[in-house]
């Protein structure tokens, strides 16, 4: 259709107006909101785990709570931070908040050993709640981590340590000579009954036991036996528990931790509070599905033990106790508390 130029150029007129207008008007829309905090967050779980995906709601509630002032960005195992390095990459800041398995760091942290639970301690939830919020061990590691650069957060306590091997033990003699992975306090235990222990990442168990590097292994539960698929290669889970539970804390980087305002700190404390009864209500429930699963790819129980086994079994836990209170002034601190409540 004929325009004359004279429209044709009220048209253009028109057109850039609005174009100029549309800009304006989305200069004026608020962006989304940054994080005012930028937290990187490890544990020693592969992507997918049962516990994996606990340690990701963690991360997620922090989130939440906080408004999406602070974000956490998850790294699981293998991505980046290995197991021994997670206490060391949180104290220097190389990432700002971390989930350590104790044993892996003994000579870097021995009150952490004590910490995680010693052979023989108790297995009743509430006891060792007791211990740490009213008996004094809250009051020691806290300050014991902070020596580290290091805050601490609320405990939370997972299931029993059992053994797996690859060949049933009858008796506590056929302990004598195995290979099994049990670092910290847990590899002493097995050695005073014998055993050689080995300490190696939870991702490499499964190919250490399949190639016979070890003969056996310790997982931080049961769960973990499950999730990675250790009965393929090892059936025969011993009855007594090396730990009657395991109680396992989450730690973040003094400093990025003093940038927060009070309000955010009390955010994390309390969205770790909530990480602390989702991993002890969640453990419960899968414990007996772990069994289960496990049973049906032929995990079979050892023999139950002899009242002799027991004894001895026993005796060499206790014996573990006066050993670790030599370790450093925070174990002999923690160590001195559990006997008082004996």
């Amino acid at each position: 259709m004929y325009q004359s130029p004279k429209r044709r150029h009220f048209l253009k007129r028109t057109l850039a107006g609005c174009v100029l207008a549309f800009a304006a008007g989305l200069s004026v829309v608020p962006q989304a909101a940054a994080a005012e905090h930028n937290w990187r967050f490890v544990n020693l779980y592969s992507r997918g785990t049962a516990y994996g995906e606990v340690y990701k709601h963690f991360a997620e509630n922090i989130e939440a709570m906080s408004g999406g002032r602070i974000a956490v960005q998850m790294m699981y195992a293998g991505e980046g931070v290995g197991q021994t390095g997670v206490l060391g990459s949180v104290k220097s800041g190389l990432v700002t908040m971390g989930a350590p398995f104790q044993p892996m760091h003994a000579g870097e942290f021995p009150p952490g050993v004590v910490e995680v639970g010693l052979p023989g301690m108790t297995d009743d939830v509430g006891e060792l709640s007791a211990l740490f919020h009213e008996r004094g061990w809250g009051e020691v590691l806290t300050e014991a981590y902070d020596k580290q650069n290091l805050v601490w957060l609320e405990p939370y306590i997972q299931l029993p340590v059992y053994v797996l091997t690859k060949e049933p033990i009858k008796s506590i003699e056929d302990f004598k000579g195995l290979k099994i992975r049990a670092p910290g306090a847990y590899g002493k235990f097995l050695r005073k009954l014998g055993a050689s222990p080995a300490s190696m990442a939870w991702s490499e168990i499964y190919t250490s036991l399949a190639t016979g590097v070890i003969d056996g292994s310790i997982g931080s539960n049961l769960i973990d036996h499950r999730d990675g698929n250790h009965v393929e290669v090892a059936k025969y889970m011993y009855p007594l528990p090396i730990a009657g539970a395991q109680v396992l804390p989450i730690v973040v980087n003094k400093m990025a931790w003093n940038k927060l305002p009070d309000d955010l700190k009390a955010i994390v404390r309390t969205a770790s509070a909530q990480h602390a009864r989702e991993q002890m209500t969640k453990s419960r429930l899968w414990e007996q599905q772990a069994i289960a699963d496990m049973a049906a790819k032929g995990m079979q129980w050892s023999p139950e033990p002899s009242e002799a086994d027991k004894r001895q079994w026993s005796e060499a836990a206790n014996s573990l106790w006066s050993e670790y209170a030599k370790s450093d002034k925070y174990s002999s601190r923690m160590v001195d508390i559990l006997q008082k409540q004996q």
